[in-house]
């Protein structure tokens, strides 16, 4: 079918890029040569994956890019990959840009700073430390430990504006707002958070204690006890980061583990010969998947996005395009990058060790897989049970809340293929019911969420749901029932009835119960949804009730108008926390100055 095509293709680096019938790209792939690699394809069909077998099965034509090296072949590659996602590709679905600590050190008073991308700007970063690894936590250990500036005011422009803040006063803060630390002072603790975030954490820790040492034969026991507080917070956080090089390297590991559709990359960041975090990337393949091909084409897609580059790069399996990888990750950093597999020693280890975890991974994987069989089984049982047409993607939930008629609300919970959505929940505050008339509250809500000027004009609202389970009886069903049939949706509808123990019993429509297995997955289910709808109209309703509460003991406190009253709900989100707060800490709150805090803090004491 293709012979004449094939045997014009050129002998050299290129792209080549598989369409089907309908035109629409299925795979894109690079070559060292194009005319050998697009050749093997469409041989004989019996030393070919199933993968490769199904995806050659859809190939209605293919095109061609030329590159003038394997490089650029790797880089166009990976961007018509990103453009496109074809199905036959194996695709890095984390797009996340992974966190970074940022030192502005080329500032007159530096700041260090959570960003998501390296600028070239004079600043100097350190990462990515990968998600789980706790960047939050680091980043409060090092302004803990160095007391620098919490806040966001700019240096120099706000020194000498504002007294210094709370930090200042709790020793949390060296205060270079206050104009006492020169611009050469606060750079020289930057060098120091530069030097830990470096790794050389042994001879900063041993310089603070000298300084500890020094200050306390000096009878300066403030400054002591600072080194101290110094010293152990570098400590907790250096005991976090495993050792795995003695040499101080920095290194990048990417181990992979397949099995048959199912693949794992764990991706080690090691700085300073201390391994900083780790990250398991899943991946799927359309049929059974080939490790080299699995890494080759994840360090592609992964380092030509925007990540930092080690001087080394350390591979589980060899790869095809490695020569070329290593020239890409050269020209990125700047000075020489080193791909390598290594053989013996203790790099070997460390890739075995990151290989260990992908495999772990794998089994999670798998776990998820069944898990995820199980849910659709739930969802395939209810269907059955309730005479569905289709199997429900989407199911939404409502729930009355109130306290004897006061603060109504209801909620809008949401399950998509058998989870719960959490972005898809809703709350509404009940407008046009006065007492407890569930009833009533309901037929409003479902109206708001389903009238068509809202559906059309709201794009929260504009999918709708192939089942509406309604937390109530024949009253609640028939109400739901009646507004559906009002607005001409077609919609099934039913309720979820409870025992005397107030437990979920099973589901309810028109003509009666439905039976549902008590240990099967549809009761299990039908439950979960139950709870979860009843939880969110409930914790809705207490926020609304807690608030009103809040505001009106609030009102009574002198000094405390609208305005105080909205940012001391907004900081401190509850009754019980405002009473048991501290001077100190309603101190902290914007325009709460500290005769208020005291007028706050003596009425809850008082009262």
């Amino acid at each position: 079918m293709f012979e004449d095509k094939i045997k014009k293709l050129p002998s050299s680096p290129g792209v080549y890029i598989m369409k089907n019938k309908d035109g629409k790209i299925i795979y894109i792939g690079k070559a060292k040569i194009l005319k050998n690699r697009v050749k093997q394809y469409f041989m004989a069909s019996s030393n070919h994956t199933p993968k490769v077998k199904a995806m050659v099965s859809n190939i209605h034509d293919f095109d061609y890019i030329l590159c003038d090296s394997e490089m650029e072949a790797l880089v166009l590659e990976c961007n018509l990959i990103k453009e496109h996602t074809p199905k036959y590709n194996i695709l890095l679905k984390d797009g996340k840009h992974y966190p970074y600590i940022k030192l502005t050190l080329n500032e007159e008073y530096p700041k260090m700073l959570f960003v998501r991308r390296i600028d070239h700007d004079g600043a100097k970063y350190f990462g990515p430390y990968p998600t789980g690894f706790g960047i939050n936590e680091t980043f409060d250990i090092v302004k803990e430990a160095f007391k620098i500036a919490h806040c966001k005011k700019s240096f120099p422009r706000d020194i000498g504006r504002e007294r210094p803040c709370l930090y200042h006063a709790m020793g949390r803060c060296v205060a270079p707002c206050s104009g006492k630390v020169t611009s050469g002072e606060y750079k020289g603790i930057f060098r120091e958070i530069d030097k830990f975030l470096s790794g050389s954490d042994k001879d900063l820790i041993d310089k603070l204690t000298k300084e500890m040492r020094d200050a306390a034969d000096n009878f300066e026991f403030e400054k002591a006890a600072l080194c101290r507080d110094k010293i152990e917070a570098l400590k907790n956080l250096s005991e976090k980061q495993k050792v795995l090089n003695a040499r101080d390297e920095d290194m990048d590991v990417l181990a992979v583990c397949v099995e048959d559709i199912l693949a794992s990359v764990e991706l080690f960041t090691i700085r300073g010969g201390k391994l900083i975090g780790s990250h398991s990337f899943d991946i799927k393949g359309e049929g059974t998947l080939d490790e080299r091909e699995v890494l080759s084409d994840f360090a592609d897609q992964y380092y030509t996005g925007d990540v930092y580059v080690p001087k080394t790069v350390y591979l589980s399996h060899e790869i095809e395009f490695e020569d070329a990888l290593a020239t890409l990750l050269t020209e990125k950093r700047g000075n020489k990058v080193s791909v390598l597999v290594p053989k013996i020693g203790e790099r070997k280890k460390i890739v075995e060790m990151a290989q260990k975890n992908a495999r772990h991974n794998i089994e999670k994987m798998k776990t998820a897989e069944i898990k995820e069989k199980m849910k659709m089984n739930s969802l395939i049982e209810l269907a059955e049970a309730l005479k569905l047409e289709v199997i429900p993607d989407r199911i939404e939930s409502y729930d009355i809340s109130h306290t004897a008629g006061e603060e109504n609300v209801a909620a809008m919970a949401v399950f998509k293929n058998g989870k719960p959505s959490k972005r898809d929940y809703r709350i509404f505050k009940i407008n046009t019911v006065k007492g407890a008339d569930d009833i009533a509250s309901l037929r409003e809500t479902l109206l708001r969420r389903f009238t068509h000027e809202e559906r059309e004009g709201d794009g929260k609202f504009s999918e709708l749901p192939d089942l509406i389970l309604m937390d109530g009886g024949i009253a609640q069903l028939n109400c739901a029932r009646e507004v559906i049939d009002t607005l001409a949706l077609d919609i099934p509808v039913f309720g979820m009835v409870k025992d005397d123990k107030h437990r979920t019993r099973g589901v309810v429509s028109e003509a009666g119960e439905v039976y549902l297995k008590p240990t099967g997955g549809a009761i299990r289910l039908v439950t979960y949804i139950q709870d979860e709808v009843h939880k969110t109209a409930v914790e809705y309703h207490r926020k609304r009730r807690e608030k009103k509460m809040l505001g009106s003991e609030l009102e009574k406190i002198e000094g405390v108008g609208e305005g105080k009253r909205k940012a001391l709900m907004l900081y401190f989100r509850s009754i019980d926390k405002i009473k048991n707060a501290s001077i100190k800490e309603l101190c902290m709150v914007k325009g709460i100055s500290e005769r208020i805090a005291k007028n706050i803090y003596e009425y809850f004491r008082n009262e």
